[in-house]
């Protein structure tokens, strides 16, 4: 809260903290007794700096517990989106505030609050909210035969969170946010993508990584992926690749398409460049160990190729050669195929004990013609909110094990293709980023501020050229767009990376942007 600085010349430095303090307790108390539409205040509470405590966060969540960097006003609310649907939500309010609000997102069919980015935007002097996304818990069985908790999850939850939290916000300050941003990767990347479609007035500035875009399209690919290489039939199928296989294809792969942009650095920079030749690999009469048979080549052909549909359609991007590449690739890929079944089995076909034996592309085309909750996000037609002034700013890694950063590509083109725009570095910019997983982590430079991280060592720098969330807000409210986006890899080293369509060009000492 604020003290007049003419009293505070009249105050010792601790008179003075410890008024805020009880000013900003008393106003946090009473948030208690605030009523607002269909909401209902749990607990309003001030923490200090430096605090842990324990959360209600189911097991799958994984964060079992929640830190504190700077003191807030901790406010946990629930709000009936319909009469069979609500959302569990969380304000964190810092003491110190610069008049910005953040809307943060969720991941995969999770309904977790995100406490970590909690964190990461209070400390930031956001006031930040993050909500369950309309469910507890991280497998699709709450969406059977609920599709209003599916609505809540397709599109619903962010804009309560932001519409809700903005009243909370103002009340607790005592007057309204200047600017309002949003920061989400994977399904919270497609939350972002969401709000600026349905909601353009939610936030001025949006921070979407990975996006999990053209929703139906990208589970049902996930599936015909898992098809491809024998997983639902793992006991009996002449195609199924074992993680030990898998290591031999990642090193095939940097063998054939590693030095393409002129450093063998263990980096494909251009995944769309490597046209990878399994059959190089295929085993021989002398040769039956650490190579690939012929359903297993014919597999992996499959898997790096874009999934059509029977009329020669495109559905889905193909798997970034490289993207296996992760120590935990097979881990991955799993969680993929997990995701993609459990929105098929209970959104879909709305049968919990589906038999995917025999999945086919048309079942890939059913899942998009009954797009449950309207989740499909991939319309190219963000007008309203370029024409009030929205930014918008896409990463995605280039070795992303979950989502094909091809991806992101065809959103771009499909956004520039509707608006009619070349370009469209006025409001909307996409960074792909070499050598990065699925929203962060990798042998690339992937620490640039799109999240906080418990270890500390992983944060990105405290300025706007390596902070993807500061530079949006340079972006919206000074005018300063990002050129490019500097990460920083876990051995220091720094890389620019470049909006897309530039491209990253290696030029004999350096990469630059062209």
């Amino acid at each position: 809260m604020l003290i007049s600085p003419k009293y505070q010349l009249l105050l010792t430095t601790s008179l003075v903290s410890t008024l805020a303090q009880d000013i900003s307790k008393s106003a946090c108390e009473a948030l208690k007794t605030l009523r607002l539409e269909n909401t209902t205040i749990v607990s309003a509470t001030r923490l200090p700096t430096s605090t842990n405590f324990t959360t209600l966060a189911p097991p799958e969540c994984l964060n079992p517990t929640a830190f504190v960097s700077t003191p807030i006003c901790r406010v946990e609310f629930f709000v009936n989106t319909t009469s069979t649907s609500s959302i569990r939500a969380e304000a964190w309010l810092p003491d110190t505030w610069y008049g910005r609000f953040l809307g943060l997102g969720n991941g995969g069919l999770n309904g977790c609050i995100d406490y970590i980015n909690l964190d990461y935007g209070s400390s930031y002097h956001f006031a930040t909210v993050s909500s369950n996304n309309g469910h507890d818990g991280a497998d699709g069985i709450v969406f059977y035969n609920k599709p209003e908790v599916i609505n809540d999850f397709a599109y619903r939850a962010v804009h309560t969170e932001a519409v809700i939290g903005k009243q909370i916000v103002q009340t607790y300050y005592g007057s309204p946010h200047h600017r309002s941003y949003y920061l989400g990767c994977s399904s919270g990347g497609r939350q972002g993508t969401q709000a600026a479609l349905k909601y353009p007035d939610d936030f001025d500035g949006i921070v979407a990584g990975a996006p999990a875009t053209d929703m139906n399209h990208l589970t049902g690919w996930a599936e015909m992926v898992a098809g491809y290489i024998g997983t639902p039939n793992a006991n009996s199928s002449s195609s199924l690749i074992s993680p030990a296989l898998w290591g031999v294809i990642t090193t095939e792969i940097l063998n054939q398409c590693d030095t393409l942009d002129g450093v063998e650095d263990g980096i494909i920079t251009e995944p769309d460049d490597c046209d990878f030749r399994p059959e190089v690999i295929k085993c021989k009469s002398n040769i039956t160990e650490g190579c690939l048979t012929a359903p297993q080549i014919e597999a992996i052909r499959k898997v790096y190729q874009p999934l059509y549909d029977t009329q020669g359609r495109l559905l889905f991007p193909r798997y970034d050669p490289g993207a296996q590449a992760g120590e935990d690739a097979e881990v991955q890929l799993g969680i993929v195929f997990t995701i993609a079944r459990d929105w098929y089995r209970y959104t879909i076909f709305n049968d919990p004990n589906h038999d995917f034996s025999n999945f086919s592309v048309k079942d890939v085309v059913l899942g998009d013609n009954i797009n449950p909750g309207g989740i499909r996000t991939f319309d190219g037609d963000l007008s309203e909110f370029k024409n009030r002034g929205g930014k918008f700013l896409v990463y995605h890694g280039r070795r992303d094990q979950i989502i094909p950063s091809g991806n992101a590509k065809r959103l771009y083109n499909l956004i520039s293709k509707t608006l009619r725009m070349p370009s469209l570095d006025t409001f909307y910019r996409l960074f792909l980023i070499p050598g990065m997983d699925h929203c962060a982590f990798g042998p690339g430079a992937w620490r640039f501020g799109q999240w906080r991280f418990t270890d500390a060592s992983f944060d990105a720098l405290n300025a706007s050229s390596h902070n993807v969330l500061l530079a949006m807000v340079d972006w919206v409210e000074k005018g300063v767009a990002p050129d490019t986006v500097i990460g920083t890899a876990d051995d220091g080293t720094e890389r620019p990376h470049c909006r897309y369509p530039q491209k990253s060009i290696w030029n004999g000492e350096k990469f630059v942007c062209r």
